[in-house]
């Protein structure tokens, strides 16, 4: 039997079970997905149940599989996400969507009673986001829901319901806690006064380090068990654990979001309006984060590419990079952070991408592609700056993962932006996973 490390990989999309071996390669992958269902309010809302019984009929499977021989299991899953559970540990409530509209009426009482909205999103590190900050979600409940938050007797972020499952432990840990959830205070390194005042902090189990893992069991025996991780978080701990020296990390897809480690300085209004947050490491240290909306952006201008020049729909992933296609004016200037695109009005989160590239000015495809693609660039760059603090002089890593770690026109163009950064291109397979693995400690790396 291979001697391996079991990871659960819950996504929104896709639900994944990975083996890693000593080496940390992936020597088994398995995939599902599952219909969405509806919450008693017809929102669409994870099917828990379906969930739940794949991973213990997918556990089941494992030990009847003497090809492997399991030494421990962790688990990584989408933030912004809660399971309630009552005195008996089962869910009394689904699993709301984190994109359901909270209610206006709602936030106005919630501002009103603990205070400034904006002085709020700073202490807790948190973009007002209405359910994306999942703490507001309790208070939607007890406040519009009266009925099924009585019958609540704890509240588990998503990762930490998945690893309950396999140990029985309900647990609270910093990856989790610290997404842009509103209940952490990160100057106090404590639960905000407001989750106190609302008596919150009695349903959230007790904070747990990950140098002290669970146990679960595994055909006749116990192994280790990780206490789950927030999956962008979880992406984060092979550079860290590689990487000694200060970087920045861009994880490129639907979003591109800079994550920076190593900053400083605490979040600032005109941080949180641009959609700069932060994140805990699962070490319970400060990430900054700041993203912008690329990916979707890409695609709409890839669609429309193909079609004005008659060209296949991926024939973007065969143009290369020309040096005389490219302006010369991308460069922010060291240590200072370009205009942003977008005026924020107050309260107000901005992380949309806009472009304007009139093809008909364009010969080529090729051409035309350099500019939306140098479009993109030059909106990144105030995100990319906001998670660096203003200033990458104390970088000498920018780290690129995801879609766009394979685009030599959008790698180019941004070593142009950034000469005095090494860009590397990382093709890490399920970074992800692989992060929950890495934080086990089972195996050196």
């Amino acid at each position: 039997m291979t001697p391996c490390i079991a990871i659960f990989d819950i996504g929104k999309t896709t639900k994944k079970i990975l083996l890693f071996d000593q080496d940390y390669q992936i020597i088994k992958e398995e995939e599902v997905s599952f219909r969405e269902t509806r919450d008693e309010d017809g929102d669409k809302s994870e099917d828990l149940e379906a969930v739940t019984n794949w991973l213990r009929a997918t556990w089941k499977a494992l030990e009847a599989d003497r090809n492997y021989d399991v030494l421990a299991v962790n688990f990584t899953a989408y933030g912004a996400s809660l399971v309630h559970l009552n005195e008996a540990g089962e869910p009394v409530a689904p699993l709301y969507n984190y994109l359901k509209p909270f209610p206006e009426d709602l936030e106005k009482q919630f501002y009103s009673t603990y205070g400034d909205k904006l002085a709020i999103s700073a202490e807790t590190a948190s973009p007002p986001l209405g359910m994306l900050n999942a703490g507001l979600q309790l208070y939607w409940l007890k406040h519009r829901k009266p009925e099924v938050f009585a019958q609540i007797k704890h509240t588990l972020l998503l990762p930490q319901y998945i690893a309950y499952l396999f140990t029985g432990e309900m647990t609270t840990e910093y990856t989790s806690i610290g997404c842009h959830t509103a209940l952490w205070d990160f100057q106090k390194k404590d639960y905000h006064a407001w989750v106190y005042a609302e008596g919150f902090d009695k349903l959230l189990p007790p904070l747990r380090h990950h140098y002290r893992p669970l146990e679960t069991s595994f055909r006749d025996g116990k192994i280790l068990a990780g206490l789950g991780l927030h999956d962008s978080s979880a992406a984060l701990i092979p550079y860290l654990k590689q990487y000694r020296k200060p970087f920045l990390l861009l994880s490129t897809g639907t979003w591109g979001i800079t994550l920076n480690p190593f900053a400083k300085q605490p979040l600032s209004t005109s941080d949180l309006q641009h959609d700069c947050l932060k994140y805990l490491t699962y070490r319970g240290n400060p990430v900054k984060a700041s993203r912008k909306f690329i990916g979707n952006v890409h695609e709409e201008q890839v669609r429309r590419l193909a079609g004005f020049y008659d060209k296949p729909l991926d024939y973007h992933e065969s143009v290369r990079y020309e040096e005389h296609l490219a302006n010369d004016d991308l460069q922010p200037g060291p240590g200072k952070t370009p205009k942003q695109g977008q005026t924020p009005t107050k309260d107000t989160v901005v992380s949309a991408v806009s472009l304007d590239v009139d093809f008909a000015l364009y010969d080529t495809y090729e051409a035309a592609y350099h500019q939306v693609v140098e479009q993109l660039i030059r909106q990144l760059l105030d995100s990319l700056l906001l998670a660096a603090e203003g200033d990458t002089s104390d970088f000498k890593l920018l780290l690129v993962e995801g879609s766009f770690s394979r685009n030599q026109v959008f790698l180019a163009l941004l070593k142009r932006a950034f000469p005095g950064l090494r860009i590397k291109a990382r093709e890490e397979a399920q970074g992800t996973a692989l992060g929950a693995a890495l934080a086990l400690n089972v195996w050196p790396y």
